[in-house]
This record gives structure tokens, sequence and C-alpha cells, in this order.
């Protein structure tokens, strides 16, 4: 490994980030090119949005087989290769001329996508140090906070001044530079004795994802009959309950559910993905409101929305003493009750109030969001051994991404409600305040997870040693 200035705890977090940031913002730029992709394939762009959600389906599919990959064939290959899987996916999206071609390319960019997310965290949960994870983990929050926010500004820069292929194209350096440095700088790990791979169980948990993730992406679209997505969502909880029932008899699960046996890591999945659904709401509601319901362009809209993705690369420089200062369940208790009512007030702006309050409004709860993201992150690998590292990142960024797209599948769905009790064709700010509302409480509803932690929860992580010296030790694992 070449030296380096930069401490292995700032720079694997930032290549991984970097990778991260580059799949992130692919996802949500594509939502605001979509129209001009659909004129230049002249196809509906209700049918073109099958390209969004052959992406969803992707990663719902293979994220649950990224641990095992990454076992067997080691992170850092299994990293560097889904780089490269997902800049040649990219590749096919930009040289696509039908809506057939552009589907196929996307759902091979998603194979790229779900190895990239949870083996990225991987590499960097076996590079770092678990005192300097709250370190790492702030900059792991950045690609998740800016590229929602930044993704329609960019989107519709693009697709105003130059063309939509170049969305695609912008990909090809940002992914080359990274597979350099991630071979360069990155070590590859991996289990000297991995079980057989768990196949019934992959294809009842991948299923049963892609059911939930497509049923809820297509709820109220009029892409499909009525009676479809409803359906599909139901053989998808279905599929999944089965899976629980089959894990807890495997000996060698895909996922390991036992592992939500350990306290930390449980409430960051549960409370984590409850907090998630508001935020995966935001990432729509926001720009819609700014857009539908103040009358601001794309660009405008961006711009305000961008004061979140500042407040968040504010919070990573003081997230490290504020872990220490207050500890992860002081932190997560009073945080969670914060941003939550926040997301509430979001429903209460209106086109006349200054731009400047909304601004510094969206600028503090960037930050706050930010921070609970960063808890939340390194909490969940607080008491996981080493060995369960690869199965609880697989677990934890599973449960993300159905968290983020049941969120956006709700904030849709309240304001689609919201219009038939109205009996109106027209968004107006009224469905926007019902809809954060909806989202607020649901986020809220995650306190009750983070209030079971012990005082001392991840005080290996967070550094917080204040009640470990009024606290008596507690189990990691709930009885």
């Amino acid at each position: 490994m070449s030296d380096t200035p930069l401490p292995r705890s700032t720079l694997v977090p930032l290549i991984v980030a970097c990778a991260l940031f580059m799949e992130n913002l692919d996802s949500t730029v594509i939502a605001t090119a979509l129209p001009a992709i659909a004129a230049t394939m002249q196809e509906d762009p209700l049918h073109l949005s099958l390209a969004i959600t052959a992406y969803l389906l992707s990663l719902s599919i293979f994220i649950p087989l990224s641990g095992w990959m990454a076992d067997r064939y080691g992170a850092r290959r299994v990293f560097r290769n889904a780089i490269l899987i997902f800049v040649l996916g990219s590749i096919g999206c930009a040289a696509s001329q039908s809506i057939g071609q552009m589907v196929s390319a996307r759902m091979f960019q998603g194979l790229g996508g779900a190895m990239m997310v949870p083996v990225g965290r991987l590499v960097l949960l076996r590079a770092v140090d678990k005192r300097q994870l709250v370190s790492a983990m702030a900059y792991l929050t950045i690609p998740a906070l800016m590229a929602p926010i930044m993704g329609p500004p960019v989107g519709g820069l693009i697709v105003t001044y130059a063309s939509w292929r170049l969305i695609f194209l912008i990909n090809v350096p940002i992914g080359m530079l990274g597979w350099y440095l991630v071979t360069r700088f990155i070590e590859d790990t991996h289990e000297d004795q991995q079980p057989p791979l768990d196949l019934a169980g992959w294809m009842m948990l991948g299923g049963g994802l892609a059911g939930v993730v497509f049923g809820f992406e297509n709820l109220g679209k009029s892409v499909l009959p009525d009676f479809a997505a409803p359906v599909v969502l139901g053989v998808g909880i279905l599929l999944l309950l089965l899976y629980a029932q089959h894990a807890r008899h495997e000996r060698s699960p895909i996922l390991r559910l036992s592992l939500l046996k350990v306290a930390t890591f449980r409430a960051s999945v549960t409370g984590g993905s409850l907090f998630r659904i508001g935020v995966g709401a935001f990432s729509i509601l926001m720009p819609m409101m700014l857009q539908l319901g103040f009358g601001l362009s794309a660009v405008e809209s961006g711009l305000i929305t961008f004061a979140s993705a500042v407040g968040g690369l504010m919070m990573k420089t003081m997230a490290k003493r504020l872990t220490r200062r207050f500890g992860f369940r002081r932190l997560l208790v009073i945080n969670t009750l914060v941003c939550g009512s926040a997301l509430i007030l979001c429903g209460c702006l209106r086109p006349f109030m200054p731009y400047a309050m909304m601004i510094s409004f969206l600028f503090v709860t960037g930050f706050l969001r930010s921070l609970q993201f960063t808890c939340v992150n390194a909490m969940a690998f607080a008491d996981i051994d080493e060995d369960d590292m690869s199965q609880a990142t697989s677990f934890s960024a599973t449960a993300q991404q159905l968290a983020l797209s049941v969120g956006v599948g709700i904030g849709a769905q309240v304001l689609n409600v919201s219009l038939a009790l109205r009996q109106a064709q027209v968004l107006t700010n009224v469905d926007f305040t019902i809809a954060f509302l909806v989202v607020g409480l649901i986020s809220l509803s995650s306190w009750y997870s983070f209030r079971r932690l012990a005082p001392d929860a991840g005080a290996m992580v967070s550094g917080h040693r204040e009640a470990l010296a009024h606290e008596p030790p507690s189990a990691t694992v709930s009885h």
C-alpha cells in the first residue's frame, strides 16, 4: 500500500463516500431528466418511470447477496468490480435508444449499485477502528443527504443546457477514479471458510423485497392495472414472512435475523428504518412543494433545498464531539423528537415566507438529520462481532433501501389520498401539509426504539463514558 498523508480513518471513508455519492446522485438525477429522455425515445414519461423502478428492483434483489459475495470473493474485489459494473451500466444507459434498452441498462447498473453500498460500508468497517467509526460514518451520511437534494437542479441544468445522456456519462470519470483509488489504497479481506449460498432464502428475500418496492413504487401511478400494484405488494409481504420462517431453521441464512438480538443493531434497524421513511418522503415532497405549491423552477427549488446538504456537511466536523459528550442514546432520543417535529413543520412553509428563513430552517434540519444518520449508522455496528460484519452490512443496507422506498411510496400516496378527499385535480399547499404531518409522525415513532437503549449503548464507538461511570454495564443482547 502506498503512503498517503491522510490517515486511513479519513482516506477510506472518502473513497467509499465518493462511490456512494455517484450512485446516490445518479439514482435521483434521472427523475428530472425523464421527460427529456421520453421525448427522445417518443415514449410516455409515465412508462419510462420503469427505468427508475427497474433500478430499485435490481437493488432489492441483489443487496441481500452482497455480504455473501464479499466473504466469498473478497470485499475489495467485489467493491471494485461493483464500481466497474455501475460505470458500464451508466454507459449502457447513455447509449440507450429505446425503453427496453434503458430498462435493461438500469437493471445492470442496479447490480453494481447493490454491491457498492453495503460492500463499501463493509470495506470501511474492516479498515477503521471502532473508536474512529463515528468520524468515518459522518462522511458516509453526506452522499445520502446531498444526492437527493442536488439531483433535481443538476438534472435540470444538464437537460436544459446539454444532453440527458451526459447525466450517465459523468459517472465514467468518477467511477474510474474510484476504481483506481480502491485498487491502490484499500486492502482485500475475505473469509477463509464460507458457508454455501442460501439460494432458497435469497430467492424468497429478494423476491419479497422486489415485490414490496415495486408495489409501493406503482401505487396510484396508473402505469399498471389498478389491481396489479396491491397484488404485487401482497405477494412481496408474503414472501418476506416466508423468509422469516425459513431463516429460523436455516443453518446459514442469506440474512441472519438473529442479529436483531443485538440491542444496538436492532435499534438501528427498527428505529433507523422508521426515521428513514420520513427522510425518503422528504426527498420527493420538498422539491414538489417548492415547484408545484410555490411555483418555483427546478433550479430555484434545488438552490433552496441545497441548504440541507450544507447543514449535513457542517455536521461531520462536530459529530465525534457530540457523541462523546452525550452518547448515542441521549442524542438519538432528543434528536428524533426535534427532527420529527421539524419534518412536520416543513408542511407549514408557505410561498410568502422569506427565502432566507426557509434556507436557515432547512440548513438546521439538514444538520440534525445528518447527525441522526451518523449516530444510527455507527451504532449499528458497535456491538457486532467481526465475523458478522458482512451479514450486518447486508442486513442494514437492505433495511435502508426498503425504508427509503416505502417512504417515497407513502409520501406519494398521502398526496393522492388528499387530492381524492378534496375531489381536486391539482396539488396545493394543504396537500403537502398533510403529507409532511403523516411522514413526520412516522419518523417520531422511531423514538420508542431509541428510548429502550441502555445509557451506555455503543460506548466503545461513541466514546461516551459518563454513563459508564454511573450505570451498571448493560447486556448487548436483550432477553
